[in-house]
């Protein structure tokens, strides 16, 4: 008798058991050090009012940020119930089980690699109007060059993006090719928020040309978030 209690069935390969022990081990050990290490930040937010405005109207909303900054700011919007998309890569595991600690819905995928079915996603969870939270650079970069998925989910849904960045004035850079950012203790935080844009093309492929415009406008909040830090 197992109860309710997870089960690891014996037919799945040796590797990757080890691979969800290490997992679950990882989380176990990492979640109350993150609470710790998090509750210690000081945050300032910039522009966050027309965010709250859109929330009021229950307008859905499609929140961009680089995947470098997503953990700052995973905590920020912690409890909020957005649903988040995350590589179904290994690497994406762990931020997955992070994640839903910190209250949000993960939708596994890539709006970049056999993206079909998480765009497809999305934009249902849109038009339930849900909020979304989706990392233009990634899953796996380059960082900082914006993907078209994020638009094409706001085209078919009619949600606006959102741009958030963050500023830091300490903190651990991973060797990543994102360089992933863990703000160290006590360290002060600054969230800036772009105005809320819709995409203007008719089509997907319209949709997909609109990225400079888009990558330019997450630059200004993350130049916003700078100084402000």
């Amino acid at each position: 008798m197992t109860g309710n209690r997870p089960t690891i069935e014996r037919d799945v390969p040796l590797a990757d058991r080890e691979q969800e022990r290490k997992v679950r081990r990882t989380v176990a050990l990492g979640w109350p050090a993150l609470r710790l290490l998090a509750g210690s930040w000081r945050l300032t937010v910039l522009g966050g009012e027309p965010v709250a405005r859109l929330r009021a109207r229950r307008q859905p909303i499609i929140l961009a940020c680089w995947h470098g900054q997503l953990l700052p700011l995973m905590w920020h919007h912690r409890g909020e119930g957005v649903n988040v998309l995350i590589s179904e890569h290994r690497d994406g595991e762990i931020v997955a089980r992070v994640a839903q600690r910190l209250g949000f819905v993960t939708v596994r995928g890539s709006t970049s690699r056999g993206g079909g079915r998480a765009l497809l996603a999305l934009s249902r969870l849109l038009g339930e109007g849900r909020d979304v939270a989706i990392t233009p650079d990634g899953p796996r970069g380059p960082a900082h060059v914006y993907a078209p998925g994020a638009l094409i989910a706001a085209q078919r849904s009619g949600a606006p993006v959102v741009p958030v960045a963050m500023a830091v004035d300490r903190a651990w850079r991973l060797r990543s090719w994102d360089r992933f950012t863990v703000p160290k203790p006590f360290a002060r935080i600054t969230v800036a928020y772009g105005e809320p844009t819709w995409v203007e093309a008719k089509d997907a492929r319209g949709a997909a040309a609109e990225v400079g415009r888009f990558s330019e406008l997450q630059m200004a909040a993350t130049r916003l978030a700078e100084r402000g830090r």
